[in-house]
Formats: C-alpha cells, sequence, structure tokens
C-alpha cells in the first residue's frame, strides 16, 4: 500500500508528538517501539532529519548516551541544533560532553544558559581545574555572569577541584544570590577548610534549605562532633520545622558509615521508621545496612536486610560488602546463592564476594567465581576482581600463582595490586620477590610511604639491618614521615582519638595507670611482647639491645588501639563491647593483646582497621589469626 505525500506527513507528524510524550516522560520501552515502528514503515527517513531529533531527545533522556550518538551523528550538520547538543551532552560522559560542547562552539551553533549549565556540570565532575578555569573564562566572555545558576555551577567545579578561594570570588561577583549559592559555598569550606569555617558560613547564610543542614549536619558527623550533629538535627527537625527526605537521610547516614558513629545513625533509623513506617523503601534502608556493617554492628545490618520488603542489587552488595569486611566469607558465600536467585549480580558483587574469600582464604570458591564472572554472567572482570583474586591467593601463600595472574591481566597491575602483593611477600617472608615488586610501585608513586615502611620491616626482620636502615634513611631525606597511626572510639556521643604514645587527653593520669594495670593483667595471662612489630635499628643484633628491646617493648604498649583500649574501659561499663576505629592495618602486638584483653575483661571488642573487622570475644577473633 502506498501512502500519499499528506498520509505520509501526518504519520510522521504523529510519531514525533508520541516520542515528545516518550521523552518527557522517560518512556524507555514505548519509545522504542515507535522508532521501530518508523524504521520498518519508512517513515524515519522522510524527510532525513525529523524523526531522528526527536529519537536523540528519547534516548538522551533515557540516558542511552551510545544510541543517542548514533541517531545524532545521521542528522545533516545543517539540522542540528542547540537542542539536540544540549540533550547529548546532558546524557554523556564528561569527556564526551565537553566534546560535543567544543563542536558545537567550532561550528557556529548558538548556545544559551541550559547548554552551558549541562557543559558545567559535566566539567565539575572531571575535576581538571585547566578545564574549569577556560569555561569560566566563557562564562565571563559570552556575558553569562548575570545568571545566577551558571554561576553556582562554575563555583561547585572549583569547590570539585578544592579551589575554595575561587568559588568565594565567583560568589562575590554575582549580583543576586540564591540560597543554592550560598550552600555551593558552604559545602566547599567544610569539605576543604574545615567545619569550624563552615559554621561561620552557614550563622551567615540568610536562608538555609534541607541541602545547608545536611551539609553542616554531615560534617559534624565526619570530624567526630555527634553532639552538635545532634543539636542541629533537632533544630532542623523541631525547630525549622524541616521533614527528612530520603536523600538527607541517606546523607547523614553516610557520614555516619564513615566516621563509625553509630549513635546518630540510630536517631536516624528511629525517625525515618516513624516518619515513613517500617518498609522504608530500598534506598534508606541499604544506606542504614551499610551504617550498621561499617560501624561494627553487622547483626543490625543483617536484621535490617531481611526485613527488607524489596531488595535489589545494590541492597545485596552492600550487605555481602559488610560481611566481608567483618571476615564472614562463608556467610558470604551462602548469602550469594540466595541472591541470584533474586537478583542479577553486577560487577560490584563479585569484588565483594571475592574480598570474602579472600579473609577467609576460601581459594578453591574465589577461583570458582572469579571464571564465573564472565563465563555464567556475562561480566567482563574488572582490576578489582583481578586485585581481590591477588589478595587471595597472596594472603594463602600461593604466591606464584598470584604473580602468573598478574601477568596474565588484560591491563598493567595499579598500586592495588602490587601492593596486595607486597603484603604477601611481607606476610610469608619473602623478602626478594617484595623489592622487584617495590622497584615497581615506586615508579607509579615514589611517595607511597606505606610500601617503603613495608620493605624496610622484611629487611629488618630478615636480618638485613643496613637495608632497613638505607630505605628509612631514604625516605628521611626526602622528608616523607610514616603516616601516624590513630585510633578512635565514641564515648557517650563524643569522639576521643589517640595516637602512638599520646599525652594529650584530659584523663591522660588515668588512661595510663589502666595501661600498667592491663599490662601486668595481660603478661600474667600469657602475653608476650611481639618485638617484630617494631623494627630496630642501629644494633647488630638482638642479643646487643636489651635495652632497646625494652623500649621498645614500651612504645608496643602506647600503640594507639591500647590507648584507646584503656580509655573504653574506664569510661564505660563493665562487660560492655567497645568499638575502635583505627586509620591503619592493626599490628600483630594489639591483636594479640586484645584477644587476651577481651577474654580477662569479658568484654566484645570490635575493631576496625584499615582493611577489615575485628571481633574479639573470649580471647579469639573472627579473623581466626587469618588476615
Amino acid at each position: 500500500m502506498r501512502w500519499s505525500q499528506t498520509t505520509h506527513q501526518h504519520c510522521v507528524l504523529i510519531i514525533r508528538s508520541l516520542l515528545r510524550r516518550c521523552t518527557r516522560a522517560a518512556a524507555l520501552r514505548p519509545g522504542q517501539q515507535l522508532h521501530a515502528a518508523a524504521t520498518v514503515t519508512g517513515l524515519l527517513s522522510f524527510p532525513a532529519h525529523f524523526l531522528h531529533n526527536a529519537l536523540v531527545h528519547l534516548y538522551a533522556a533515557c540516558s542511552f548516551p551510545t544510541q543517542a550518538h548514533k541517531l545524532f551523528d545521521q542528522i545533516p550538520h545543517s539540522h542540528k541544533d542547540s537542542v539536540d547538543y544540549t540533550a547529548l551532552i546532558r546524557c554523556s560522559i564528561p569527556f564526551h560532553s565537553l566534546h560535543f560542547f567544543l563542536q558545537m562552539r567550532q561550528r557556529g551553533i548558538p548556545f544559551d544558559g541550559v547548554t552551558l549549565l549541562c557543559a558545567l556540570n559535566k566539567c565539575s565532575r572531571l575535576r581538571d581545574p585547566k578545564v574549569l578555569s577556560q569555561m569560566h573564562v566563557g562564562v565571563v566572555k559570552f556575558g553569562f555572569l548575570r545568571l545566577t545558576k551558571v554561576c553556582n555551577a562554575v563555583m561547585d567545579g572549583y569547590v570539585k577541584c578544592g579551589l575554595v578561594g575561587e568559588a568565594r570570588k565567583v560568589f562575590g561577583e554575582i549580583g543576586v544570590t540564591s540560597v543554592v549559592s550560598w550552600t555551593v559555598v558552604l559545602e566547599g569550606v567544610v569539605m576543604w577548610e574545615g567545619v569550624e569555617s563552615g559554621r561561620v558560613v552557614f550563622d551567615e547564610m540568610p536562608e538555609r534549605n534541607e541541602v545547608a543542614w545536611t551539609v553542616m549536619i554531615k560534617g559534624y558527623v565526619g570530624n567526630g562532633f555527634t553532639k552538635e550533629a545532634f543539636w542541629l538535627l533537632n533544630e532542623m527537625v523541631f525547630g525549622c520545622g524541616f521533614v527528612l527526605n530520603c536523600v538527607t537521610v541517606c546523607s547523614v547516614l553516610s557520614g555516619c558509615s564513615q566516621s563509625g558513629d553509630v549513635s546518630l545513625g540510630r536517631w536516624v533509623h528511629g525517625y525515618a521508621v516513624k516518619a515513613m513506617g517500617w518498609d522504608l523503601g530500598v534506598m534508606v534502608a541499604t544506606s542504614l545496612v551499610d551504617m550498621y556493617a561499617k560501624c561494627g554492628r553487622i547483626s543490625a545490618a543483617l536484621a535490617v536486610f531481611r526485613n527488607m520488603e524489596r531488595r535489589n542489587v545494590v541492597a545485596w552488595n552492600a550487605m555481602l560488602g559488610g560481611l566481608a569486611m567483618h571476615g564472614m566469607g562463608r556467610v558470604v558465600v551462602k548469602m550469594f546463592a540466595c541472591m541470584v536467585e533474586e537478583v542479577k549480580p553486577d560487577a560490584v558483587t563479585f569484588t565483594a564476594l571475592l574480598s570474602g574469600c579472600s579473609h577467609r582464604g576460601l581459594v578453591e570458591q574465589g577461583w570458582q567465581y572469579f571464571n564465573d564472572i564472565e563465563s555464567v554472567y556475562g561480566i567482563i572482570p574488572e582490576i578489582e576482581h583481578y586485585a581481590c583474586m591477588v589478595d587471595l591467593l597472596g594472603r594463602a601463600g600461593h604466591l606464584e600463582e598470584a604473580m602468573n595472574l598478574v601477568k596474565k591481566m588484560p591491563f598493567p597491575p595499579n598500586e592495588v595490586v602490587l601492593g596486595s602483593l607486597l603484603g604477601s611477600c611481607h606476610a610469608h617472608g619473602k623478602s626478594q620477590l617484595g623489592e622487584k615488586i617495590m622497584q615497581e610501585l615506586v615508579q607509579m608513586d615514589p611517595n607511597i610511604t606505606e610500601y617503603h615502611i613495608l620493605l624496610s620491616n622484611m629487611y629488618a626482620l630478615s636480618g638485613k639491618v643496613d637495608k632497613a636502615n638505607s630505605l628509612r634513611q631514604v625516605l628521611k631525606n626526602r622528608g616523607i614521615r610514616k603516616v601516624p597511626g590513630m585510633s578512635s572510639l565514641y564515648v557517650d556521643g563524643q569522639l576521643h582519638q589517640f595516637i602512638a604514645g599520646d599525652k594529650s587527653h584530659t584523663r591522660t593520669t588515668e588512661i595510663y595507670m589502666k595501661l600498667n594495670d592491663m599490662i601486668c593483667k595481660l603478661r600474667l595471662a600469657g602475653y608476650v611482647p611481639n618485638t617484630k612489630c617494631q623494627v630496630l635499628f642501629g644494633c647488630s643484633s638482638r642479643d646487643d639491645c636489651i635495652e632497646t628491646l625494652e623500649e621498645v617493648e614500651q612504645v608496643l604498649f602506647t600503640h594507639s588501639e591500647k590507648l584507646a583500649l584503656c580509655f573504653g574501659l574506664i569510661t564505660t561499663a563493665p562487660g560492655s563491647p567497645l568499638y575502635i576505629f583505627k586509620n591503619l592495618r592493626i599490628c600483630q602486638d594489639c591483636h594479640s593483646a586484645i584477644k587476651i584483653a577481651s577474654d580477662i575483661y569479658k568484654r566484645e571488642i570490635v575493631v576496625r582497621d584499615r582493611h577489615r573487622f575485628h571481633s574479639f570475644k573470649q580471647g579469639s577473633c573472627s579473623c581466626s589469626d587469618y588476615w
């Protein structure tokens, strides 16, 4: 059947109108059906650009940039306008977005504030000061400084690059500032200049929205000021009448996850239940699972997860990741079998799964999952998966297998992969191999202190004291210092932090009295200071260093974990659990000491270090000494 010209045009107009409706509703499926119908009937090619523009906007709105790009390329240059370019800029990854913006300018296509705003938002995600400053020049050149939203986007880009001073300059040039303008500055100041400076900006704000309150509260939480965070939350909700929405709740819970502050997280949990009912929705419930897991309350995380009415892959990943951090690899394996019956796993799932296997030494299961990633689930393995597998093999002492896997990787190893190998060399006394790996790490970044220290410790423990001294001297000459170990815990909603040998706390005298008492009890229970954890320098042999060994023991006794533990023992109720957070990996001596202390004081002591959780109970640890 042949259509008349009029009928043909009428059908094209109808399809275009329907495509626009699909675009506004981000309705991909019916839009694809219209696309197919237009292709089959030949309507897509008459006129050549008419439906292509509408389809570009549809796929861009539905976040299908590849399809949008293909259709965009089929439109003649003479029929591409600023709206088409803006749609592509909005949906593409930052690098491609800036490419389209530059192409648009080269072809002399005029743009408006909306196009520029989209380009600036993408530019902010690149976090490249040079690119951002060039965009800023364009904003000034084309007279867009009068648009507050555009200025806000420029400021946001500077904030993400850490250039708060530049953001303040732009703020000063805005004719009429909005609450968003103030909030962007506030976020930058809190992030880069500290919570105290942020509070000054917060108090100066003529108007505050939910985002500003959330930024300030999260800033307090992240810096351990729980009481101030509680006060602000109370003022926000009960004083100003704001209702915490899902985004605000999740943001505050994210801050609690990072800081380990469970008290505020529990308050937010209670508020959410009262405001939303027991069905909190996937987003809030997932944030709660993540918060409880990262604050050391894995049982609470499991309870929230099991009570969720709906669970997506993100919720499952949060739960599996939390279990892996707590060394519960066998539970991770069992839960994964349940997960695949409910949702399709993704790349993050396998990172959590392999991490769980690594912390428990499940080599056989790890290989099985690693091989299944692509063959069974159609996911291309990423470098994170290789890093987990290398870590699993290295921890288990299969260093040759780990090295072979690194050689077979489809991409060059990064710092995480090589650092994991170096750690395994340290654990298994392979200093010669460790030296080769260290040379590669230094080429990547000569200032990575952690790995220099690790290799120097390996030299010292294998009797190569001169090499250890030489490596430490290199660090000293470069002015590179080891990141100090810091342990913290919350008592009555207040954060208390300690570094090794710390005597700055207001209750230092009591802490050290408790420390002396604890060391005596630990010794009686069989504790022997592990002086290998503290490398000796300047001695030809340990027999010649009796006095130095005694000094080393004293250094071990005042490690930050032990100081935090003693403070917890004197400030909390007998028998109550203690939760300690450390910025570095827990040392072997502290691990042994806290195991015994958990039995002596009849306490559960949970320590979150840089890599995982250790739950000490009745003289044993959840890691089963495999860490």
